[in-house]
């Protein structure tokens, strides 16, 4: 790889893992738009490890006090709000899981086209914009409910079709059950974390023994610049959403999917 195609790629996935555009997508189309050769599983594995370490690094104070009221429940002690928490990621995790092992080779097979990809911006866009224009309430993170995890995480499962969002379908998901605009891109970042761990694990596993050397100043590079982007990326996106809300990415959603859909099949 060039250093233009690590510095794209590295924005790319650290800017849109966040917003709720569809990173997949992005990553799918830039190779098909650029005629770039693919980059590499080992060079995936590095872009996600730069948004995961961005996540931690943001999310750091809440995560630490999930782990410790968890120390504390373990021990007896009650649960509080954070050990609640702490169980509601790991309870919403567990559908894209079940749901992943059982279709991964369908959807990276079957499910990568332009023509999916365009209407799965299209058609969760709207849903989105739906949301978020009619049914958001004031509820954050912490006042969610058995139910509602289960909930926000059946719909998580659905972003395992590329074109969806996975942050995407979890915010319109936590905005139609009362959430507050805030209190669901929170908890869709803070599911990110297990997903992308898992996700990337897989692929580690994956690439033990391949033959293909590997750029280790490259992987380096795409690692801190799709970290620094994505922390910058999820910062910038609470204030935004306080301000604007989800429609710009609705609209965003809607013209690249009609464009995809155009390009490819018109």
């Amino acid at each position: 790889m060039d250093w233009l195609q690590v510095v794209v790629l590295a924005l790319v996935q650290g800017i849109s893992e966040f917003l709720p555009v569809s990173s997949s997508a992005h990553l799918i189309l830039v190779p098909v738009l650029t005629q770039w050769e693919d980059q590499g599983l080992a060079f995936d594995v590095a872009l996600h490890l730069g948004s995961l370490l961005a996540v931690v690094i943001y999310f750091r104070h809440e995560l630490w006090q999930m782990a410790m009221s968890c120390f504390s429940a373990l021990k007896g002690q009650r649960v509080d709000r954070d050990a609640r928490l702490a169980g509601w990621v790991i309870l919403a995790t567990l559908p894209v899981c079940v749901v992943g092992l059982l279709m991964r080779d369908v959807v990276s097979e079957y499910m990568r086209s332009p023509l999916i990809i365009g209407l799965s911006l299209v058609s969760f866009g709207l849903w989105l914009g739906y949301a978020d224009w009619r049914k958001r309430g004031t509820r954050n993170e912490y006042q969610l409910t058995l139910s509602d995890a289960l909930w926000i995480g059946g719909a998580q499962a659905l972003a395992l079709i590329p074109g969806t969002s996975r942050s995407g379908v979890t915010m319109t998901a936590a905005l139609m059950l009362g959430m507050s605009r805030e209190g669901a891109a929170r908890f869709s970042f803070l599911l990110s974390i297990p997903v992308i761990v898992l996700a990337g694990g897989l692929e580690a596993i994956e690439l033990i023994g391949q033959p293909n050397p590997i750029d280790g100043t490259a992987m380096l590079a795409g690692t801190l610049l799709s970290g620094l982007s994505a922390y910058a990326c999820i910062h910038v996106f609470l204030v935004l959403i306080k301000r604007v809300g989800m429609q710009p990415f609705v609209v965003y959603r809607v013209l690249l999917g009609i464009w995809l859909l155009w390009f490819f099949h018109g």
